[in-house]
């Protein structure tokens, strides 16, 4: 299991600085979901509770459209940590950006089902956004 986060690559234009991660253990659970429903994506909507929480589709399954905003992109490591799988997309919502634009987003994951389509449900696991403020 690899030990430190993955930086997604800036997406904004004229940022170079990420403004999103994902934890050792996020890494390994989409690993394991790559496998299983192949090239994926996250959305991050506005609302409360699993309503905020980051969604995780099979890429191109949310579709996205002028009200969203690609915040960035992973390149998730193989299991092996030799290659790439593949890139990532991490997209809000534009409403939401606004309210978030000055926090960096860790998504991590926790035991437990959110509510919701996102693909990691049935593994009992559900991804979850830990933010910090940006310091630029």
């Amino acid at each position: 299991m690899m030990t430190t986060r993955v930086e997604a690559r800036p997406e904004i234009a004229g940022e170079e600085v990420s403004r999103v991660a994902l934890t050792p253990a996020a890494v390994e659970l989409l690993q394991k979901l790559w496998g299983i429903h192949g090239p994926l994506m996250f959305h991050q909507s506005g609302g409360c509770c699993d309503g905020s929480a980051p969604m995780c589709f099979p890429d191109g399954d949310f579709k996205t459209g002028d009200s969203d905003v690609l915040l960035g992109t992973f390149e998730l490591p193989s299991p092996e940590g030799d290659s790439v799988l593949g890139n990532i997309g991490f997209w809000m919502s534009r409403e939401q950006f606004e309210y978030w634009k000055h926090t960096h987003l860790t998504v991590d994951v926790v035991n437990g089902r959110g509510a919701g389509f996102s693909v990691e449900a049935p593994e009992g696991k559900r991804f979850l956004i830990r933010s910090t403020i940006m310091d630029a």
